[in-house]
């Protein structure tokens, strides 16, 4: 008997992820669930590699172009959105059967485990601590985190403005160390999670990195940017791929050079990406172009 089934694809960035999952959704009739952080904004096609217009026409998508670059929008917020998308396709279609694809970790993550119940942080406080980043600086603001959440302290990313500022937020605005909301209690859901990933040889994951990378020049890339450069300061735009071409706009790189410099932070966003995805033991591996195997796969684990 089929039951309601949840297909989680993920990967590295450039592994293959698009191509599968069309083969994928139009074998068993089903839409996509885009789980790219980025591809959730509009205007950021090329940069994101967000589906054509041909593949959103051949398969529908969900949740991709759908924000303007200003609207605010997290991984709380996506967790809800997803699950109600859930419960209406599970109740609407006879296959029982659902497509989650992308590589941003934390969307995957909450959609499957849950995320916890943080206090969405109020106008006020996000501008304080955006006004105090630009005068204070990042070093300054991780001292007093330091001193208001020691736990939180030692696990974030003290490079990442973004993640800083969040636990200060928090701090601030309830008076309670953000590491007390953080306590990872897994949700059970009301459907089963098939997680499969996709890997490759370093080798061959880094020429398509670099293919990709030289490809999102030759179709507009840079015009792209130049579209975007008043958004520079948005959080999505803190993006491989649009940073570094804002450093040459500014003159403060070559353009080769930026080139390089996105090519060679996307390998490292891959290789953060593939360290995640080994921590999760219910991850099933493949190759990309083991595509019969992964439809043997997705159907064993739901029709049983």
């Amino acid at each position: 008997m089929k039951q309601d089934t949840l297909v989680v694809i993920t990967g590295p960035t450039a592994v293959g992820k698009t191509a599968l999952c069309m083969d994928i959704a139009k074998k068993f009739g089903i839409p996509i669930i885009n789980a790219d952080s980025r591809q959730i904004y509009k205007g950021l096609d090329i940069g994101t590699a967000t589906p054509t217009r041909q593949q959103q026409e051949d398969v529908k998508h969900y949740f991709v172009s759908t924000l303007d670059l200003t609207e605010y929008y997290n991984a709380s917020m996506y967790e809800q959105d997803v699950l109600h998308l859930l419960l209406e396709l599970f109740s609407t279609s006879s296959s029982h059967l659902a497509l989650l694809s992308g590589g941003s970790m934390m969307y995957i993550d909450c959609v499957c485990n849950g995320i916890d119940d943080i206090p969405t942080i109020d106008t006020k406080t996000r501008t304080i601590f955006k006004e105090r980043l630009i005068t204070e600086g990042l070093e300054k603001l991780c001292e007093e985190l330091k001193l208001l959440d020691p736990e939180y302290y030692d696990f974030v990313d003290k490079r990442n403005p973004r993640r800083v500022i969040h636990g200060l937020e928090i701090c601030y605005q309830t008076g309670m160390p953000y590491s007390s909301f953080r306590k990872r209690n897994k949700k059970k859901r009301p459907f089963n999670i098939v997680k499969i990933a996709l890997t490759c040889p370093r080798e061959e994951l880094y020429a398509r990195i670099n293919a990709r990378v030289d490809e999102m020049v030759r179709i507009g890339l840079l015009e792209e940017v130049h579209q975007l450069y008043k958004f520079r300061h948005l959080n999505a735009l803190n993006t491989v791929g649009y940073k570094e071409l804002f450093e040459y706009i500014d003159g403060n790189i070559s353009f080769d050079n930026a080139i390089e410099r996105i090519k060679s932070n996307t390998r490292k966003y891959a290789r953060k990406q593939l360290t995640w995805y080994k921590r999760d033991k219910d991850i099933c591996w493949f190759h990309p172009q083991e595509r019969n195997e992964i439809i043997n796969y997705i159907t064993d684990n739901y029709e049983r």
